[in-house]
């Protein structure tokens, strides 16, 4: 299997040919994933990593957008690879181009060392598309954003600086659609300095009452993440494809040896054909649910271990620790504040 190994972070070409991992450059890639599953866009990695002076696969100090979408998304990082995504359209030449469907493609799994687990791999997939489908916005400029939202219309809460130029400046936040259109939103803006006392009072809430959410939080981690029904449906209809397939190829076959009436062959291939149909939508259907409980058991196994390393109050914000157990915020007025915790948790403040 060739890959542009200058180009690309954490592999070097083994004996054997296949990509051998190089450590020091997949620690870079293990923290972009961490990076990105706490929060953070690819365009607040890029920053992250150009601050620390971390070298991009060319060996650059500046660090892109795309290039750190393109690792969170190259099925390559957890072991698997696609052949032929692009061939060769002259070979004199040797021009390349993308594959759109003009050659075959070829997914392999397990087709060397993974550097992300396949598990993480999928969960950032299914977090991507989440982020695309949230208003189609999500921004990872500061630990609030994407987290605040307001109780009366619904939407995010986003930055605003006031008095930029003068002692007294601070950042607000407040509802995106306050002030557009007639209707605007009733709910108040909130400091930086309130939102994260807030949180410091009410995670120290949960510090104290540490025993009793644990225990609340792994009873409901069997029930919110078991796939042992999806598992025993997802084999079912996987048996129902094969067999389906094995009678379309039976059903093209007889025709092809004795020439069957062709009105009812179209017939019965039509119904094999929709059967196969069914089946296959219904394993698309199956499979996203189990990614979603995967998502889910991670997220409340990432928050127990959270919960489980605090042993004392906190006594200064800590971004980290937000973005680890704040799944959102929901303003609805000065003293309705609700805070929800990644492990399902809704603390008013």
């Amino acid at each position: 299997m060739g890959l542009p190994y200058k180009r690309f972070l954490g592999y070097e070409k083994g004996e054997d040919s296949l990509p051998k991992i190089v450590e020091a450059e997949a620690k870079t890639v293990r923290l972009i994933y961490r990076l990105f599953l706490e929060g953070k866009t690819p365009s607040g990695i890029a920053s992250h990593l150009t601050r620390r002076a971390m070298p991009t696969p060319s060996g650059k100090q500046k660090w892109q957008p795309s290039t750190v979408k393109s690792i969170l998304t190259n099925e390559k990082y957890k072991g698997d690879a696609v052949l032929q995504k692009t061939f060769t359209v002259d070979f004199l030449t040797k021009k390349m181009k993308a594959n759109e469907g003009e050659v075959p493609q070829y997914y392999v799994e397990n087709s060397h060392p993974a550097i992300i687990e396949p598990d993480v791999f999928d969960i950032v997939q299914i977090e991507m598309q989440r982020r695309k489908e949230r208003d189609g916005h999500h921004s990872g400029a500061g630990c609030f954003s994407s987290k605040i939202v307001c109780g009366e219309c619904g939407n995010f809460y986003g930055s605003k600086v006031w008095h930029s130029t003068s002692k007294y400046r601070r950042t607000i936040w407040q509802c995106n659609h306050k002030f557009k259109g007639s209707d605007n939103c009733g709910t108040p803006h909130l400091d930086e300095t309130t939102l994260k006392q807030l949180f410091l009072d009410l995670f120290n809430q949960l510090i104290n009452s540490k025993d009793e959410i644990l225990e609340n939080c792994k009873s409901i981690k069997q029930m919110l993440t078991d796939t042992t029904a999806l598992d025993a449906e997802a084999e079912e209809l996987q048996r129902e494809l094969e067999i389906v397939a094995e009678l379309i190829s039976h059903c093209v076959d007889e025709n092809a040896r004795i020439g069957l009436d062709q009105a009812e062959y179209q017939q019965r291939y039509n119904g094999l054909a929709e059967r196969y149909e069914r089946a296959k939508a219904r394993l698309e259907k199956i499979e996203e649910l189990q990614q979603a409980r995967r998502a889910k058991r991670e997220q409340l196994d990432s928050f127990l271990t959270t919960l489980l390393r605090q042993d004392t109050l906190l006594t200064g914000f800590d971004e980290a620790l937000w973005n680890a157990v704040i799944d959102k915020v929901v303003v609805s007025a000065t003293d309705d504040i609700q805070f929800a915790f990644k492990d399902g948790t809704v603390i008013k403040a």
